[in-house]
């Protein structure tokens, strides 16, 4: 076999992991968040003052030590430690946060003082947070799945199952919708026909990424998984199209009522695989040079699954971004966005066992069903991350952690150090620039696979060449950010 049929084969045929190892995983990131608020609320205690010397590279290092690191070690060295690594975790952050308590004076109603106090709501932090990482996790994953270290169960399967890059493409779909202008309740300007036809305009960049990768992969040779998406469909085009039909479907329908649109959509989606020739047309039919939709299946059918995972997202998003102040308000919603996670998971079961398992490559109502819970759920984690970190800014009266909330004050030296803290994140970098660093990550990953042998490398390797090429992404996305630079393809 060739290079290229080798690391074909390497992530064919594949069946994914369980729902309680992926929903484990949510725990990881909230946790380094948590921490790494917490090093920088000591060190201000320690030496009263922030940022840290020499901050344009300590930051990032910083950042990216407590940030990146444990999620390439998490999918590669200590994949099989995962529950111990986060139980390590979670020790450190209760002592450090009962350590920050003990040393700092205060009342002994500080909990429902804390409860009765106001956040500033210029944006919705765990929203940001949730975005940014599952570009990170995708950004990771597209590379590391190409090594041995991967874990095969972590993949993307080949029929059904659930593996931590499948929930990754529905949650990439849901991180989209969250902030699209319906869920932002932004007035649409001018007729509804004009608004479509500024949808339409406004996804030229993903069509032309699309194109240029479909060029790229088709001219040097590279190795693709055609099951995934088709012949010439990519990821692309989804997001593409997937935003043109929700656009002109809630151009029609009230985003209010965007989750029974999800549910209308996935539903009869899989009416129609199960009482037509639509689920074994896609999965076994295999004569891709018939037509361009032969060669496709997989591509052009699963969109519909995505637009019920969009719709859902615009749902959550119009539930998050709705005005809130007060600290009770946001754990009350928070507790509420779980409660919605939970149902849905209640409900994946009787799918699964009298429908069909969850599968990615067809897009079908349990992978929908899937995909917002799991998200759901990773957004509630960062959401509750977020106020143990307002609390313990709250009690050690340090207010510059970067990318979390804070309460309302009028100081404008501690508003000015507060943005200089945020031009020193890389959370806020990435998150300034996400489709560029989408795209610098599927760039630098052909590169990658162009240079490094990435079958037959030793696991020290391995991560040294995953933690590189993370870096890199990194480093540029952040002088970017610290140069003030925002590249919009629009």
């Amino acid at each position: 076999m060739s290079q290229r049929e080798l690391k074909e084969a390497f992530v064919s045929n594949l069946n994914g992991t369980s729902l309680q190892e992926v929903a484990l995983g949510s725990f990881l990131t909230p946790l380094c968040l948590i921490n790494r608020g917490l090093i920088l609320i000591l060190y201000h205690q320690t030496k009263g003052t922030l940022p840290l010397p020499l901050p344009l590279i300590s930051h990032l290092l910083l950042d990216f030590f407590v940030l990146i690191l444990p999620l390439v070690l998490s999918c590669t060295v200590l994949s099989n430690t995962l529950h111990q690594v986060i139980m390590g975790l979670t020790v450190v952050s209760a002592c450090v946060l009962c350590y920050i308590y003990r040393i700092n004076s205060h009342s002994q109603n500080v909990v429902s003082t804390f409860l009765q106090s106001h956040v500033q709501f210029n944006q919705v932090p765990f929203v940001t947070i949730f975005r940014v990482f599952v570009n990170v996790k995708t950004a990771i994953s597209i590379l590391a799945v190409d090594f041995s270290i991967f874990p095969r169960r972590y993949a993307k399967t080949e029929i059904y199952g659930t593996g931590v890059m499948d929930f990754g493409v529905g949650a990439y779909v849901f991180a989209n919708a969250l902030v699209c202008p319906e869920a932002r309740r932004k007035n649409i300007s001018g007729s509804r026909m004009n608004h479509i036809t500024k949808q339409l305009l406004s996804v030229w960049p993903l069509v032309v990424l699309g194109m240029a990768r479909l060029a790229s992969v088709k001219m040097s040779g590279y190795h693709e998984h055609v099951t995934e998406y088709g012949v010439h469909w990519n990821f692309f085009f989804t997001l593409a199209i997937v935003r043109v039909v929700a656009s002109m479907i809630l151009a029609v329908l009230p985003a209010s009522q965007s989750w029974i649109v999800a549910l209308l959509i996935s539903g009869v989606y899989q009416f129609t695989l199960e009482t037509s020739g639509l689920k074994a047309f896609i999965i076994h039919n295999n004569d891709r040079e018939k037509d361009f939709l032969h060669a496709n299946k997989e591509g052009i059918f699963s969109v519909v699954g995505y637009v019920a995972i969009y719709m859902a997202g615009v749902q959550a998003g119009l539930y998050v971004m709705q005005p809130r102040s007060q600290v009770r308000q946001w754990l009350k919603a928070l507790f509420n966005l779980s409660m919605g996670s939970f149902v849905l998971y209640i409900a994946l079961y009787p799918c699964q066992t009298l429908v069909e398992p969850v599968s990615r490559r067809i897009a079908n109502l349990p992978f929908c069903i899937w995909s917002v819970a799991q998200s759901l759920f990773f957004m509630s984690c960062l959401g509750f991350a977020d106020l143990v970190l307002l609390f313990s800014k709250r009690i050690s009266g340090s207010h510059f952690v970067p990318s979390s909330w804070n309460l309302c004050k009028k100081q404008s030296d501690s508003d000015k150090k507060t943005n200089e803290m945020e031009r020193h994140c890389l959370v806020q970098a990435v998150s300034r620039n996400q489709l560029l660093f989408f795209l610098l990550a599927n760039v630098m990953t052909g590169l990658t696979n162009s240079i490094v042998d990435t079958l037959s490398c030793s696991s020290l390797f391995s991560v040294c060449v995953l933690l590189s090429y993370m870096f890199m992404n990194c480093f540029v996305i952040y002088v970017l950010h610290l140069c003030g630079i925002t590249v919009k393809f629009w």
